[in-house]
């Protein structure tokens, strides 16, 4: 599974530095550091886990690597951008992302708000010039990324974590939460792997389940690992949940019963997975990942 997941996260790595270079090279200016902090920020030590379900569904369903190469970039744009802003002062004004000085220490707070709007609009503008695909998957691309991380999906459970620090919340809005902040992009990237395939609108609703148990899942190891973890095997502050107050799993139900939930929903999304009849032992291997992840 590492070897398999490494070939995704070398292709997709390959992919945006060609990217953030052609956008680099027709700037009119160059005294300025924008195209520094967006490579520092993009082309970091990112685990590529939305790239790698992308090419993993794509592989799947037998469609060509190269015609989702740009929808890889795309998601991986977007989760940048929303974690240079998640960082800000603002937000929860975290000094380390993935081993390294956030965007907005490295820089100052004004570069990375811009860094951030700069990976989103490049995200788009990247999926909109695609010429590897036909127009009519360009589209549904594009609408697929714009709605889960808009204001309907991820910024929606941004704000809603924002606004649930210091307060005990439910479990199921807890769900909702992190449907929307982590599971969403999530989905979004098992849709996009699919979008080209004959089979897209037969197991689209299912495809849609398997995101949904997957982000939980993640978003409940992320929960854990805040508890068990340290900071530099993270990449990022350990116990900063703790400290801002955050709803977690471990928090609402002990973290006894997270592990357990967790590993339901791992179980589940291993079902669902089954009963789309995909020949994939990579994806089955990289929901178990998901689990035993340390970082």
């Amino acid at each position: 599974m590492q070897s398999q997941l490494t070939q995704y996260q070398d292709r997709v790595n390959q992919a945006l530095k060609q990217h953030v270079q052609h956008f680099s090279a027709q700037q009119k200016s160059t005294d300025n550091k924008l195209f520094e902090a967006i490579e520092y920020s993009t082309l970091n030590q990112g685990k590529r886990l939305r790239p790698a379900l992308i090419y993993a569904i794509a592989d799947a369903l037998e469609i060509s690597l190269k015609s989702v190469d740009n929808a890889a970039c795309a998601i991986e744009l977007i989760h940048s951008y929303s974690l240079v802003h998640d960082d800000l002062p603002a937000m929860d004004d975290d000094d380390l992302r993935r081993g390294q000085a956030t965007c907005h220490v490295k820089y100052d707070e004004a570069t990375a708000i811009l860094v951030g709007d700069a990976q989103q609009t490049m995200a788009f503008q990247i999926l909109a010039g695609d010429k590897n695909i036909l127009a009519k998957h360009t589209v549904e691309m594009i609408s697929i990324l714009g709605y889960a991380s808009g204001p309907l999906g991820m910024i929606a459970g941004q704000v809603q974590d924002i606004q649930s620090e210091g307060k005990i919340i439910s479990l199921d809005e807890l769900k909702t939460l992190h449907n929307l902040k982590t599971g969403a992009l999530i989905q979004c990237a098992l849709l996009m792997g699919a979008v080209q395939s004959s089979r897209y609108t037969q197991i689209k609703p299912q495809l849609v389940q398997l995101g949904e148990m997957i982000g939980l899942a993640f978003q409940v190891q992320d929960d854990i690992l805040d508890i068990e973890s340290d900071t530099e095997t993270l990449g990022k502050p350990q116990g900063s949940d703790l400290e801002l107050d955050k709803s977690t799993y471990p928090k609402l139900m002990g973290l006894e019963k997270a592990k357990q939930f967790r590993d339901a929903l791992i179980l589940e999304a291993k079902s669902v997975l089954a009963n789309l009849n995909l020949d994939s032992a990579f994806l089955n291997q990289l929901i178990d990942y998901i689990a035993q992840r340390k970082h």
